[in-house]
């Protein structure tokens, strides 16, 4: 009786050894253009999003979680990398001469367009370990994420936005399906990869919404056009996308059939403002203060991560790929990393990490307009001017190299970026425009500084 009960508790140890060694699924989802408050779980009363608030609860929150970005095409460059901006070159999308030239007082750096291929991708390493791998939705990297380590390829190629989210898109081509609104065919389409799928998968789920163009779900307008605005945010339509996504959200998690599977959750940028707000934070989308940049950001693994946990911890997208190379325990990985594996966060076994991040952007962003729209930039011409961000604990410095001017900001007192207090904290300054400078030279970044010939002088700069 002994001997079989010690072989009954060996053969319990080889079972749950073996559940440990199996590798997860891995479901990356990166939302377009959703900003920092734009969900139930990090504060909306006017959005509902019931599932991404469930999701949220299964795992850990990280308040202070960034885009590597404030625009997409080089913010998921840099998820997709797990690189810092000046390593792979692309700033923003398309030209990075935004804005009238007249008001352009330096030359910008030039942008490039299309990731390139000496670059390793997510996607490319899981593959080689045996993962079979889904692109679904936004892609705005190249032609065609199958040339990056994608099998299947739903809807992704160098497109920034569909022309309409009702049929003909024009510019996006996914195979017709029982829907017809193009978050719905996306999610429609990604449900059967997961259904066909051999064990393990990557799923890159990136669906267009909730960027422009804002085309509202109909049926779902009468209940945000009688639902009163709440800190900012009253768009109906707007409001509407955003509800649709989170149902596609919850029909893909349902979908899921094993439980061992890692689920990030976050976006590209901050939301556009002007059709959202993420207040207390300033400003949005194209900008580099917190509301261009902060975005929601979840971690969850059944049995892994403690449910409803939450850090304070600033992270970054350049965290993921690390954080996934754990996941999937591939350690043999020798490329170049800027991020950090966030396992010992998620696990609690560490509080904090001993970094600074930081954003380059040395290319110009033409600021939006819209009715009745209060800009929140530092001049109404530019989202941003040519500059680079650190945050270095509660510190956060803006250089910019226009005038090589500085805004310092500590954001356990101000959130929200209003009171700028470098000339009360030179000591901070230079310490921080010192390390910055140091970054410069470690990620060889492209500084402009030809100065424009064209430019005219301008009472709002």
């Amino acid at each position: 009786m002994k001997i079989k009960l010690v072989l009954a508790v060996f053969l319990c140890i080889q079972l749950l050894n073996a559940q440990e060694n199996i590798p997860p699924n891995i479901i990356l989802i990166n939302i377009d253009d959703m900003g920092w408050k734009d969900v139930g779980f990090m504060g909306s009363k006017y959005y509902e999003t019931p599932n991404i608030d469930r999701l949220a609860s299964q795992g850990m929150v990280f308040t202070n979680g960034y885009a590597a970005a404030s625009n997409c095409a080089p913010s998921r460059a840099s998820l997709m990398t797990g690189l810092w901006t000046p390593r792979h070159g692309i700033y923003t999308v398309n030209t990075s001469e935004r804005g009238k030239q007249k008001d352009r007082k330096l030359i910008p750096i030039k942008n490039t367009r299309t990731l390139s291929s000496k670059l390793k991708v997510i996607p490319q390493i899981l593959k080689e370990k045996g993962y079979v791998t889904c692109h679904a939705g936004k892609w705005h990297l190249s032609d065609d994420p199958k040339t990056f380590g994608f099998d299947v390829n739903i809807g992704g190629s160098h497109a920034g936005f569909p022309k309409s989210y009702y049929p003909p898109y024009k510019n996006v081509v996914v195979e017709k399906g029982e829907n017809s609104y193009l978050t719905d065919l996306i999610t429609e389409k990604t449900m059967l990869f997961i259904q066909n799928s051999q064990q393990p998968f990557f799923l890159y789920y990136s669906p267009y919404a909730v960027h422009l163009p804002i085309n509202p779900v109909k049926e779902l307008l009468p209940k945000y056009t009688s639902k009163m605005p709440h800190n900012g945010q009253g768009n109906a339509k707007y409001a509407t996308m955003i509800e649709n996504l989170d149902r596609n959200i919850g029909l893909l998690l349902n979908s899921l059939k094993d439980p061992n599977t890692l689920i990030v959750f976050t976006s590209d940028n901050g939301g556009l403002f002007g059709i959202t707000d993420q207040k207390p934070l300033r400003a949005g989308k194209g900008s580099y203060y917190e509301g261009g940049i902060r975005e929601p950001f979840v971690v969850v693994w059944k049995n892994k991560i403690e449910e409803n946990s939450k850090s304070e911890t600033p992270v970054s997208h350049v965290d993921i790929f690390p954080t996934i190379l754990h996941a999937a325990s591939i350690s043999e990985y020798n490329g170049l990393l800027d991020g950090t594996d966030l396992f010992p966060i998620l696990t609690k076994k560490q509080n904090n990490i001993d970094r600074s991040l930081f954003w380059h952007f040395p290319v110009y962003i033409q600021s939006k307009k819209w009715k009745n729209f209060k800009n929140e930039n530092r001049d109404s011409l530019f989202r941003t001017r040519p500059g680079s961000v650190i945050r270095k604990g509660d510190w956060k410095l803006h250089y910019y190299f226009e005038d090589k001017s500085v805004e310092l900001f500590n954001l356990k007192h101000d959130i929200g970026e209003k009171n700028n207090v470098a000339q009360k904290n030179l000591v901070m300054v230079s310490k921080l425009k010192k390390e910055l400078e140091n970054w410069w030279n470690n990620t060889q970044a492209a500084i402009p500084s030809k100065k424009n010939t064209k430019f005219l002088i301008n009472d709002d700069f």
